[in-house]
């Protein structure tokens, strides 16, 4: 697809200088305001995915498979975060940036606490879902809104910042993990229960919302677009006016598919590290002597570690895409990306056997979580003001619906692959292989890229 004409006429995003010189203390206000809100956003979805495993072996009957039944709960989390994206991003739109980011953070961050309660899968499966629709939407209205308030020279480099801030979520999550873990193996809390701390933990990011109402305003690039374009009938935050408008559509479509690969590679495939750290370790740690008693602290403690490191990796992995889309393009910088990320985690998958090999967490880390701030940076350039948030969400959230089934599938392929394993480490190998086979996901964004233009060194399109 032929790159379309722009009419706004702006500094470009590339400008000579470092990208936040000159910033107001408001703007800086906003960006760390919508940097908060997605870092608590994922840290929350890290929480989940520590204690999912934990958690379905507390809430199943005996002989039920926690693995699979984890594979169900992260397929429901995910349709639920495609849902609330679809939803928020348009209402983001529609009705303003600022308030309905309020609102998304709220929503996960009640129904996070709520999951600590729950008294069996189904209940739990519930609340997953309920996060889900807050969790969606904050990533489109939270990009958005550092898109239409700071300036354009510095929009680059302040969304990928904010993508790269999100793993000291993920980051404190796996401090909370491993804090946990250790409580676990000292009998200080009861071991099995430390899922619930982690959930609880989980819903403090709601104060934030009395911080978001108190001060931010919407972006006054939104506001006078919305003044003017309902004066000569634009609609703002509308899905037919995405889909129904050639200019868009095909961006809106192929930014999907983009979308798509990073997110089933990461949440079909890479966010099951936790699955193989855990029994990898606890193999491990019997093998060493480790009373069976004290395995699921020091199986939760490693667990945790694995998540820092791992998001160690995504923070710097985020600043490097940055500076790469930066210097080369857009394009380029997610095509080599999308390699090294099928790269980084087929090796993953297939060579990680113990606590010396800790650093490949890192590897694939900023392999998969750098596509991430490609997205951040990229999506909302793609679409106008009246249809930012919205266009932003769609690629990054419908393709969740798709993205949902990765967790099925990686369920299914793992089951037909160990027909018939009887031994651990047969039943090992066959998830080894089910994630490094499903790995070839990351070539769809290879693909996708051919039908999107080049954005780098252009102002952000307007109708």
């Amino acid at each position: 697809m032929a790159d379309l004409p722009r009419t706004q006429s702006s500094s470009s995003s590339a400008s000579s200088g470092v990208w936040y010189r000159g910033l107001t203390t408001y703007h800086w206000f906003v960006f760390t305001v919508a940097s908060l809100a997605w870092l608590f956003d994922c840290l929350d979805q890290q929480l989940f995915l520590l204690a999912r495993n934990s958690a379905m072996k507390s809430l199943l009957p005996p002989g039920m498979d926690p693995i699979m039944y984890g594979g169900y709960a992260t397929s429901i989390f995910v349709a639920g975060w495609a849902m609330g994206g679809l939803v928020f991003g348009s209402l983001g739109d529609r009705l303003g940036r600022a308030k309905m980011l309020a609102l998304t953070v709220l929503i996960y961050s009640v129904c996070t606490g709520l999951s600590a309660f729950s008294k069996g899968w189904i209940d739990f499966a519930i609340f997953r879902f309920l996060t889900g629709l807050g969790v969606g939407g904050v990533f489109g209205l939270a990009v958005a809104l550092v898109a239409d308030t700071l300036p354009d020279r510095s929009r680059t480099g302040a969304l990928g910042l904010l993508q790269a801030l999100s793993a000291v979520g993920n980051i404190t999550a796996g401090v909370v993990s491993m804090s946990l873990g250790h409580l676990e193996a000292i009998r200080t809390i009861e071991p099995g229960t430390a899922w619930k701390y982690m959930f609880l933990f989980g819903s403090v990011p709601a104060f934030l919302c009395v911080f978001i109402q108190l001060r931010l305003k919407e972006p006054e690039k939104w506001v006078q677009a919305r003044a003017a374009g309902k004066a000569i009938g634009v609609k703002f935050g509308s899905y037919g006016a995405l889909l129904g408008d050639v200019r868009w559509r095909g961006r809106a479509l192929a930014g999907m598919m983009l979308c798509v690969s990073g997110v089933i590679g990461l949440w079909g495939i890479g966010f099951f590290s936790p699955e193989l750290v855990g029994d990898v370790m606890a193999r491990s740690l019997l093998a060493d002597g480790v009373p069976e008693a004290e395995i699921a602290g020091h199986r939760t403690f490693w667990i945790g570690v694995n998540s820092i490191v791992q998001n160690i990796g995504a923070f710097f992995g985020c600043l490097l895409f940055t500076r790469v889309a930066q210097s080369i393009g857009r394009k380029p910088a997610f095509a080599i990306g999308f390699v090294a990320a099928m790269v980084a985690t087929v090796g993953y998958f297939q060579l990680f056997n113990g606590r010396g090999d800790i650093w490949m967490s890192a590897i694939m880390g900023a392999c998969q979580l750098s596509l991430f701030a490609g997205f951040a940076i990229y999506l909302p350039e793609l679409f106008p003001t009246s249809l930012r948030s919205t266009g932003t969400s769609f690629c990054y959230n419908v393709g969740r619906f798709l993205a949902a089934s990765g967790p099925f599938t990686l369920g299914s392929l793992q089951a037909m692959l160990k027909a018939g394993a009887i031994t651990p480490e047969a039943k090992l190998m066959a998830f080894r292989n089910a994630c490094s086979y499903m790995s070839v996901i990351f070539l769809v964004g290879l693909v996708a890229l051919a039908f999107l233009p080049e954005t780098r060194g252009q102002p952000l399109p307007e109708d």
